[in-house]
């Protein structure tokens, strides 16, 4: 339908807005473009979706020209073979509500900006072959605080102790290298739902963990944990609950 003598806003994977007939979404889906992110995606400032998913031949970095999008909210590049860093600009994509960077090829550590985003919704780094530690400033979102998924990752080091003041609905730390106290993630005042911190290499005391009583969902199997199952457990409305290969007793 890609025809240059035709109306864009009639084409395939093209969405336009009725009023300005300005182009506010590209979502290519399941196709044969192989190559890099062409940079004219940044020519487009009414742009508000841009999703590539499922494009195994799409290579190289994350466009830097993206940086224009201001209008941006939705942001997805999935199941594709891009590689790079995670870029820094990203933080200044302002509306953002969904950054979607999963199962690609990305290196190296995390942005400590991404924090800066006000309006975020979900974060998605997972199954990528990024590095380093989790950045702090991931416990001081400014704005609402994302849905968190890290897994499948080689992250490494202490979870942040800034945890502590973040509320998140979900958040999923699985299979990475990650060492240490996780009880900060849990808090009788949170509203936490879905916590996977299964694979890694965690080390607390589970008896001593306060936990929401919102809580659905508890993934922490392999990992160092000790101490016993709590009897607060019994009170909670488990959908799901897995603590097998760790170091608990009782």
């Amino acid at each position: 339908s890609w025809h240059p003598d035709t109306d864009c806003c009639d084409w395939y994977s093209v969405t336009c807005d009725s009023a300005t007939n300005r182009i506010n979404s590209l979502t290519l889906f399941s196709g044969g473009l192989s190559g890099k992110i062409p940079p004219q995606v940044g020519d487009l400032p009414y742009l508000e979706i841009l999703q590539f998913h499922k494009q195994p031949n799409l290579t190289g970095p994350i466009q830097p020209s993206i940086v224009k999008l201001k209008s941006l909210k939705m942001l997805r590049l999935s199941w594709t073979n891009i590689s790079g860093t995670v870029p820094d600009f990203i933080s200044q994509l302002k509306n953002l509500t969904i950054l979607e960077l999963s199962f690609n090829n990305l290196t190296g550590s995390i942005p400590s900006s991404l924090s800066k985003l006000p309006n975020l919704n979900a974060l998605h780094l997972d199954r990528n072959k990024l590095t380093g530690h989790i950045p702090k400033s991931f416990g001081q979102f400014q704005g609402n605080v994302p849905d968190l998924y890290l897994s499948h990752n080689q992250l490494s080091g202490n979870i942040p102790t800034s945890f502590s003041q973040m509320d998140f609905t979900s958040i999923d730390l699985s299979r990475n290298k990650l060492e240490g106290d996780a009880s900060m993630i849990f808090g009788s005042n949170k509203t936490t739902q879905i916590v996977d911190l299964s694979r890694n290499l965690l080390e607390f005391n589970l008896s001593k963990v306060v936990f929401p009583t919102s809580l659905t969902s508890l993934d922490i199997n392999h990992n160092k944990i000790i101490g016993s199952i709590p009897v607060e457990f019994t009170k909670l409305n488990f959908q799901f609950l897995n603590v097998s290969y760790n170091r608990l007793c009782g």
